[in-house]
């Protein structure tokens, strides 16, 4: 019997009578939460406001969306993995398959695209017109959820990795749960225990080649908080700069389902990331540096060659330890 998936973009389905993996029919109260348990309870998330889009807050323990019984115990046998691996740090979350990472924040970010749209479908049907959202949004959530049911079902990516990930050692504060994502371009970043995580969901790794320069000069190195954070900025910000929509080949066969990427550069001729332009990626970098008062005049003192705390005057990376800053 063939393998088939669930797209739930095709009748916008985001009710919560219906698995938001599977699709199918369930119970009232049949719920998965965002953010799994043992985060809840070791960073005390249901005391944390979560700023949602329509600028209402939740908890992050609060944000919950329907699932059958089989998909939410296929999400535990995931967390279990995470958590034994997140519990040993930079070392445990290093020697996770890459895969399980994706599965993960692909949960997360889906999770919260799925209340999102849930929400503003609830708003717009107040109003005469309706709820909209652009066809490249539904193109890019929906391929994230296509993926996602390898969670529930044997799904094959076929010789190519559809994320970047990048995994660092951070020398956080001791408390420290720093999360932060951008739905319209599925990036997220993580930072707690010793290491932080940046993951773009749908980009067949093209971020990982665009920084790739700067990753060789970084990675396996221990980051100061700052620096992270700046590596976060740069990736959210080549995230927006990414102009192409990835297409994927799915072939159902009654053993699982192969996914294949198709070239990104397809039949376009010009590069697959647009300008970088400093001034933007300037103010890019001075949300992400709030904790530690910069100003955008600071930062893009030289517009060509905006503050870094990454690399030293010579273009080498600068060790954390003579950063002279606190690692809030």
């Amino acid at each position: 019997m063939l393998q088939s998936l669930y797209h739930p973009f095709q009748k916008m389905r985001f009710d919560d009578n219906h698995c938001f993996l599977s699709g199918e029919k369930i119970n009232s109260g049949e719920t998965l939460s965002i953010f799994a348990d043992w985060l809840s309870d070791s960073y005390q998330l249901d005391e944390k406001p979560f700023k949602m889009l329509d600028e209402s807050f939740l908890t992050y323990a609060d944000i919950k969306i329907p699932c059958s019984s089989h998909v939410k115990n296929n999400f535990e046998v995931l967390e279990r993995q995470i958590q034994q691996a997140f519990e040993k740090g930079f070392d445990g979350v290093k020697s996770l398959d890459e895969t399980l990472i994706f599965k993960w924040v692909a949960k997360m970010v889906y999770g919260l695209i799925f209340k999102e749209i849930q929400a503003a479908i609830k708003q717009q049907n107040a109003f005469a017109e309706g709820f909209n959202i652009s066809q490249s949004l539904i193109h890019k959530f929906g391929a994230v959820h296509t993926m996602l049911q390898s969670v529930n079902q044997n799904v094959v990516f076929e010789d190519f990795k559809p994320y970047s990930i990048f995994i660092c050692k951070v020398n956080n504060d001791e408390d420290e749960f720093a999360y932060r994502d951008e739905i319209n371009t599925l990036t997220f970043s993580l930072r707690m225990k010793d290491f932080g995580l940046l993951v773009n969901l749908q980009d067949n790794g093209a971020n990982k080649k665009y920084h790739e320069e700067i990753w060789n000069k970084i990675e396996g190195k221990t980051l100061h908080p700052i620096q992270f954070e700046e590596l976060c900025a740069r990736v959210f910000y080549s995230a927006y700069l990414f102009n192409r929509l990835p297409e994927y080949h799915i072939i159902p066969t009654d053993e699982a389902i192969f996914i294949e990427a198709m070239p990104l550069r397809g039949m376009d001729a010009k590069p697959i990331f647009d300008n970088w332009n400093f001034k933007i990626y300037g103010q890019v970098v001075e949300n992400f540096w709030k904790r530690w008062n910069f100003l955008l005049l600071e930062i893009i003192k030289n517009p060509e060659k905006p503050k870094t705390y990454l690399l030293d005057d010579n273009g080498a990376f600068l060790p954390a330890e003579e950063i002279e800053l606190p690692l809030v």
